[in-house]
Formats: C-alpha cells, structure tokens, sequence
C-alpha cells in the first residue's frame, strides 16, 4: 500500500501546493488579493471536479482489467478517457463563463468581487489542459505507474512558483498583473501537467511495448456510456463535496474581507492535509481493484482496511499540528492580527474534522475500486447538503457566530458521511468475501 500511496500523496500535495503558493504569492496585495484568488479557486474547481470525477471511472476499470491480466483492455479504457475528457471540457467551459456572467447575484464584498471576476475568466482556460492530465493519470495510476506523475507535479510547482513571481509583481520584464498574474500562472503550470504526462505515456509505451499504439482507434458509444455512468455518480460526490465548501466560501465572501481570508487559509491548509487520505484513496482504489480483477476477496478486504488505517494516523498527526501551532500557521501566510486571530479559532474546528475527512476520503476510494461509486454520492447529497450546509448557515448568519459557525455546519456534515461510508464498507466488503468464500466451496 504504502508503495503505491507515497508518491500519490506527494503528487496530491503537490497538486494542492500550487492553490497555496496562489495565495502566498498574492498575500502582499491584501486580504481582498487572498480572498479573490481562493474564492475564485475554489469556484472552478466546484465546476472542474465534475469532469474529473467522470474521469475517476477509469480506476475502476483499467484497474480492473490490469489484474485480470488484459493489458488491451487498459488502452482501449484509456483512449476512451481521452475522448471523454474533451468532450467533457466544452460545456464546463460554457457553464463557468456564464456563471462567471453572474458572480454578482452571489453577494460578495465588492473589493473582492472586483478581482475575482478577472481571475476566474483567464483560470477557466485551464479546463482543456486539466482534464486531459487527469486522464493521462488516472491511466497511469490504475496500472500501478504513480512516480512519473509525482515527478511532474513536483517540477510544475517550480513552474508555478517562476510564473507567478513573474507575473504577479512584473519580474524578468513581463507585466505586473497582480491577482490576474496568478491565474495566468495556473495556466501555464496545467498545461504543463498534459504536455508532461503525455510523454510520460508516450515514452513508457515505447519502452516497454505494451501495445498502446496498435489498440484500435475506433471510439465505441457503449464503452463511453459505460464509463460515463459508472463516472457520473462518482463526479456528483466530488462535485457535492468541493460544491458545499465552495458554498461555504462564496457565503463567507458575505463577511468582512479578513473573516474570508481566514476561512480561505484555513481552508487551504485543511486542503492541503486531505491530501494524504486522498493519495490513500487512490492507491484503495487500485488496490481493490486489482484484487477484484484476479478475483481475490482477502486482497480487497486488506487493501481498503489497510488504506483506512493509513488515512486516519496521517490524520491524527494532522490534527494534532493544528491544534499544537495554529497561531505560527496562520502567520505563515498573513501578518494582518485580524486574519490571524479568526483562523486560528477555525484551524481548532479543522484539527477536529480531520479525521473524519480522511475516514470518509479514503472509504470513497475503496468503494470505488468495488465498483460503488454511487453511495458515496447519496451521503455527501444527505450529510453536507441537507444537513451540515444548513446547519453552518444557521449557526454563522441566524445566530449570529460569524465564519466559526460555517466551519461548524462543514464539520457536522462530515461525521456524518464518514460515519455512514464506514457502515457501508464494512457491509459490502463482508458480503463480497462470504460470496467468493462460497463460489469456492460450491466449485470444491
């Protein structure tokens, strides 16, 4: 597991390393810069990870069709991920630029919508380079090859770093954009991401002769369909879990500039620490698939047991720093006292949801490599939408506790997901292996 997991986990931080360094890069334009960047971030991501969880499909069958052995199966799912994902950017790019269209219906702080506007219309370019990089690694993922990927998204932050010190305060001659130098930097660094990967599929195949360039081209409607439905639940658990905290954002983007730079870097950090049960999800995912491909029910029920296990230590470890140093943490991305005394009151609720986060991050992983994709969906549906959304709601504006109160709805939401995941794991994994158990007593 941890052979797998470690490089995906590196490869997420270094994913949600890129948002951190947004936010660093613009600190020294204000909280308003710190808000926009993370409010606007969060909002195309509420829209991207729509087409990155339809995208998640394919651990499920190329993972699958690697442990049965057929490695034809693996290209002809991944060719198929390629068409998907293209197909798949044109009407998110439609969605966000007529959303962006409308971001003042969301009652924002003027000085932060000013800026958040620009920012979303030059990151919303960055869908078509995106999603392709997610096909590219989710195909590499499912067969085991997680290096390559860590490599890439280690060497896009250096990429990202230069992009932004050049175009956010005009270094090396290039104009000084300020926030919209930030969005521009995102850009540059996702391209690279596609453009990085599809070598990396490109040399490995040649390398090794695995026949990906004598698959056969032709595209199949059923195959997509296949994986569009089987993707799609998974895409509206994704989308339901990012869409309540970009919820909770764009409702903090209703308070002062400093409570939603507080919310933005508590959030950021948060973000950052899922990160580890996320890899960890990945890797349950593939494991469990495999074992289910070779038809082995102690493998999969190892696999996801181990994975849960890994995510909620990291987790504990997490939540132990948040509540060890929240002040230093805080001070590590902003120097306004203001900012840092409302986050440290929300670093103390994330310190107590963390483990709950990585319980029901990596359980969705290991119901993924089963094949559930939609049970993971029901409960982010029940638990952060009609019930932790509405609660943080109610404690933040009716009752009068400010940013602490969302954090609060956002906490309850996800003790009761995790809880329900666990539940339901326990259930499926039991019933799959008394089913395997009794094939080979009935074939004995």
């Amino acid at each position: 597991m941890l052979t797998l997991a470690v490089p995906v986990v590196i490869a997420e931080m270094g994913w949600i390393t890129m948002g951190t360094v947004d936010i660093l890069m613009v600190r020294s334009l204000g909280p308003a810069a710190i808000g926009a960047v993370g409010v606007g971030s969060m909002l195309f991501m509420a829209l991207a990870v729509f087409g990155i969880g339809v995208l998640l499909g394919l651990d499920t069958f190329v993972a699958q069709a690697y442990g049965a052995g057929r490695r034809d199966e693996c290209h002809r799912w991944f060719l198929h991920g390629l068409v998907m994902s293209v197909a798949l950017a044109v009407p998110l790019t439609a969605i966000a630029w007529f959303a962006i269209a409308r971001l003042n219906l969301w009652g924002f702080d003027p000085t932060v919508l000013q800026l958040t506007e620009p920012y979303l219309r030059i990151v919303t370019w960055s869908v078509w380079p995106l999603l392709l990089y997610v096909a590219f690694r989710r195909y590499l993922q499912a067969m085991g090859v997680v290096t390559p990927t860590m490599i890439t998204l280690l060497t896009a932050n250096f990429i990202n770093v230069l992009a932004n010190w050049m175009l956010i305060h005009g270094n090396l001659g290039a104009p000084a954009l300020g926030v919209n130098g930030a969005g521009w930097a995102t850009c540059i660094s996702r391209a690279y991401l596609a453009i990085g990967l599809l070598f990396v599929v490109i040399w490995r195949d040649a390398r090794t002769g695995n026949g990906l360039r004598r698959v056969s081209w032709v595209i199949e409607r059923s195959r997509l369909a296949r994986l569009f439905w089987l993707g799609l639940p998974a895409a509206m658990q994704v989308t339901l879990e990012v869409g309540v905290f970009s919820a909770a954002s764009a409702l903090a983007g209703r308070l002062a500039p400093v409570a939603l730079a507080a919310h933005q870097i508590t959030l950021n950090m948060a973000s950052f620490t899922f990160m580890v049960p996320l890899g960890m999800a990945s890797a349950a995912a593939v494991r469990v698939g495999h074992a289910v491909g070779r038809r082995d029910a102690v493998g999969a029920n190892q696999a996801g047991w181990t994975a849960v296990m890994l995510g909620v230590l990291c987790m504990a470890f997490a939540s132990a720093v948040f509540l060890a140093i929240p002040a230093h943490l805080m001070r590590f991305f902003t120097a306004d006292q203001m900012v840092v005394d409302i986050g440290v009151n929300l670093l103390f609720v994330a310190a107590v949801f963390q483990i709950f986060d990585g319980l029901q991050g990596v359980l969705t992983g290991a119901l993924r490599g089963l094949g559930d994709t939609r049970t993971p969906m029901l409960w982010n549906l029940a638990g952060h939408w009609a019930f932790g959304l509405p609660l943080g709601y109610t404690i933040c504006f009716l009752w009068g506790r400010g940013v602490v109160g969302l954090w609060f709805g956002l906490l309850a939401g996800l003790i009761v997901v995790s809880l329900a995941l666990l539940a339901v794991w326990n259930r499926r994994i039991t019933r799959w292996r008394e089913n395997a158990a009794s094939t080979v007593t009935v074939g004995a």
